[in-house]
């Protein structure tokens, strides 16, 4: 039976609890049908750019037809099968093999169905690999303050973001959080010192105040994501580097929104040539088409995982571990990514984009600080009062009406309200296009935003 418009509006108001879900945010649900490129359609037929690839994730862009084909092909020849211990599909072994390939120092993988489930993984192999070692103490992991790592109640527990802890508290116990290196808004630098040597110093500091016999893991994102686009300094994730090593904390690079292709490379850390214990993935992996995530793992956590006696085996596990449609989708979109040179474009229109809000807004009384310059991943801050960075009362709903102003002139992304916590974010839009967009695309979104500035907060 085909629902009218009205009709799907009201079911859905009636039947479904949507993501971070409350009535005032679906009292007029936009009903999305259909994409091509970085353009989606709603079901009244107004179009709109995609300002933030769906949910960061619709790297290749819409309507990609192969990746349809790939996962009916893959379902009309084996739609799935267990992977667990014992069995394995073709799929499988071929995108790990791939992945392997295009991730330095990495030498195994394990799938999961999404990001959340990613990191579940990686606290829990941290774990394991500690008491594999002999060292069973190890267990906490730090994690950082405007992170964002999922919320399942381990991975939101990693999470430092206030707002997804206040209604399903207590957390996990085990999770320390430190500042970030937040360039704009950290004060906790010595003379002489940069934002990112300081915050890697916290790190330090953390681990010999919690006890480094007590910490297993460090999580981080190469660049924050949903927490406000935080682009660290040069020296922050080189220096966070040797602090894990010093200390024997295993160091997982939380890949979700920074891999493949986002920053103008198959993953964010290759940037400072870092090299992490783990690496979670999701989202981009099949540009969103269907869902998949994993982690990969070094060959010393690989061998830890081999060595143990049987008894003490590996018992961790989803279902859909590995399931060979989503593998085959990854598969094809990997093939697309390097087929149209993804990642220099990326690159090349990450810096126009860069650019071209610099160039729009730079000047603006109210615009605090423009993050981008690494692949398709920007953030413009807004703030009250510029020489304070005093930001705006939260009543002002600046973030909110930044959004509808967007979507009235037919731009859709992200924006942040004014959070608590310190130090506390102003109101922020966030972009992560598709990697295709082009630089026409480019100059029209961010005009678009240039407009709505001025609608809403004057020249």
């Amino acid at each position: 039976m085909k629902m009218s418009t009205a009709d799907l509006v009201k079911a859905d108001l009636q039947y479904l609890i949507h993501p971070l879900h409350h009535p005032i945010d679906v009292t007029e649900p936009v009903i999305y049908v259909c994409g091509q490129g970085i353009i989606v359609q709603d079901i009244e037929g107004k179009k709109y750019i995609d300002g933030l690839s769906g949910l960061w994730n619709v790297n290749v862009g819409h309507g990609r037809i192969e990746l349809a084909e790939a996962a009916a092909a893959q379902m009309k020849e084996l739609a799935f099968f267990s992977s667990y211990a014992g069995s394995s599909t073709v799929p499988a072994i071929t995108l790990a093999h791939r992945l392997i390939q295009i991730a330095p120092g990495m030498q195994a993988v394990f799938f999961t169905s999404g990001g959340a489930e990613a990191n579940e993984s990686a606290f829990k192999t941290a774990r394991f690999y500690w008491k594999a070692r002999g060292k069973s103490g190890k267990v906490k992991v730090i994690a950082r303050r405007h992170s964002y790592h999922g919320v399942t109640l381990q991975a939101m527990s990693a999470t430092g973001i206030d707002a997804y802890w206040k209604m399903f508290e207590p957390r996990v116990p085990g999770f320390v959080h430190i500042e970030t290196c937040y360039p704009y808004r950290f004060q906790a630098a010595q003379p002489n010192e940069t934002s990112g040597h300081a915050a890697a110093r916290a790190l330090e500091e953390t681990i010999l105040h919690e006890g480094p016999d007590t910490v297993a893991a460090f999580i981080g994102e190469p660049i924050h994501g949903a927490g406000g686009v935080i682009y660290p300094t040069e020296d922050y994730w080189p220096y966070v580097r040797e602090i894990c090593t010093r200390y024997d904390v295993l160091l997982i690079a939380d890949e979700v929104i920074t891999g493949f292709g986002r920053t103008g490379r198959w993953f964010g850390l290759e940037h400072w040539n870092v090299r992490p214990d783990i690496l979670t993935f999701g989202k981009g992996a099949t540009s969103g088409y269907i869902p998949l995530g994993g982690m990969m793992l070094t060959q010393s956590i690989k061998e830890a995982i081999e060595s143990v006696e049987p008894i003490n085996r590996w018992m961790h596990g989803f279902t859909y571990s590995g399931h060979p449609a989503c593998c085959a989708v990854a598969l094809k979109n990997i093939e697309i990514i390097q087929r149209e040179d993804l990642l220099e474009h990326s690159a090349k229109m990450g810096n126009m984009l860069h650019d071209s809000l610099r160039a729009a807004l730079g000047g603006h009384p109210n615009v605090g600080d423009i993050r981008g310059g690494k692949g398709l991943l920007a953030a413009v801050e807004f703030v009250e009062d510029r020489p304070t960075k005093r930001n705006f009362a939260g009543d002002n709903r600046i973030a909110s009406r930044l959004q509808a102003e967007m979507r009235k002139r037919g731009v859709i992304t992200r924006t942040r309200s004014v959070e608590g916590g310190h130090p506390a974010p102003g109101d922020e839009v966030l972009f992560a296009p598709p990697l295709i967009i082009t630089e026409a695309e480019i100059h029209r979104m961010v005009g678009i935003l240039h407009e709505t500035v001025k609608a809403v907060l004057g020249s």
